[in-house]
């Protein structure tokens, strides 16, 4: 349950823009002697994309990693803004807004380390999953009950949704 001032906020969304490691994963990488090789993906998370289709909301994927596994998963959802191996998240975020002519408080953003710190200063609406190690300082509006890798996404866009019905 969220408070109804972000309520409000989430009835402004438009664009939900998600990191991927430590969000949709469990943050662990899995490596052969050939390199990455796997990543696990919750399908409680691949499900809210297409729930956020319904109503009307993109997604969006900005990670610093550049992961043929992330690359599979987003197309296998259709998810058309897959931004990887990006070291400046805000110029990504920036460009979607841009690209979407939103304001910022119409995107949510979901974040779990350090690297998201910037975007989260500036989406109109932020989470964490339950697991996040740096809390105290991307101080989320929203810190989740699931972890990352266990449905965390999906439980922030399920908020969103109800918020907007």
């Amino acid at each position: 349950m969220i408070s109804d001032a972000l309520k409000t906020k989430a009835r402004k969304i438009k664009l939900v823009v998600t990191d991927i490691d430590g969000v949709w994963t469990d943050a662990r990488i899995y490596y052969s002697d050939q390199g990455e090789v796997m990543k696990a993906f919750s399908y409680y998370d691949g499900m809210a994309t297409a729930l956020l289709s319904k109503v009307g909301i993109k997604t969006a994927i900005i990670t610093g990693e550049n992961s043929k596994p992330v690359a599979l998963r987003a197309k296998k959802l259709k998810i058309e803004d897959v931004f990887l191996g990006v070291d400046d998240k805000i110029n990504v975020f920036e460009s979607l807004l841009d690209k979407y002519k939103l304001d910022p408080s119409e995107v949510a953003y979901i974040g779990d380390d350090l690297n998201d710190y910037a975007v989260m200063q500036i989406a109109g609406l932020t989470a964490s999953p339950a697991n996040t190690p740096a809390f105290h300082i991307l101080k989320p509006d929203i810190l989740l009950q699931r972890a990352g890798g266990d449905g965390a996404f999906r439980e922030f866009a399920d908020l969103i949704i109800a918020s907007q019905q």
